[in-house]
């Protein structure tokens, strides 16, 4: 099975109720789907965590939820990653950050699931949550 690569907010959102995704995030970790992240993610889940929630064990459980789903899995950004965001990042005029999550899911003909709809989900590079879960 093809593993989903689900970017920050869908890791955030799953350990967030209030969140408007939470349901969906949930879902796509019971298990049943192989999910996968980018070692950036760990910082990013740690960093959001901490400024919005300001909850040091929160942030450490939702790295270690990255963490363990990923173990076998986890990306590593290296040059040629570098490379093909720059070039997503011209092509779409976002940011190489978020173009790391396209050219890591293009790379492998991955999905990318993502809660960025202004930068991912509405230029074609990632569906939501709630797509990746009905599916």
């Amino acid at each position: 099975m093809t593993p989903l690569l689900l970017d920050s907010g869908v890791w955030l959102a799953a350990r967030d109720a209030d969140d408007a995704n939470h349901r969906a995030a949930v879902t796509l970790l019971d298990g049943e789907r192989r999910c996968t992240a980018l070692d950036l993610t760990l910082y990013e889940v740690a960093n959001v965590a901490m400024s919005s929630w300001r909850d040091r064990q929160r942030a450490e459980v939702v790295a270690k939820l990255v963490s363990a789903t990923c173990a076998d899995t986890l990306v590593r950004i290296d040059e040629a990653v570098v490379a093909q965001a720059i070039e997503v990042a011209e092509e779409h005029g976002i940011s190489v950050y978020d173009a790391t999550y396209a050219a890591v899911s293009r790379l492998n003909g991955w999905t990318l699931v993502s809660t960025d709809i202004r930068d991912l989900v509405s230029r074609g590079l990632a569906i939501t949550p709630e797509e990746a879960a009905a599916n």
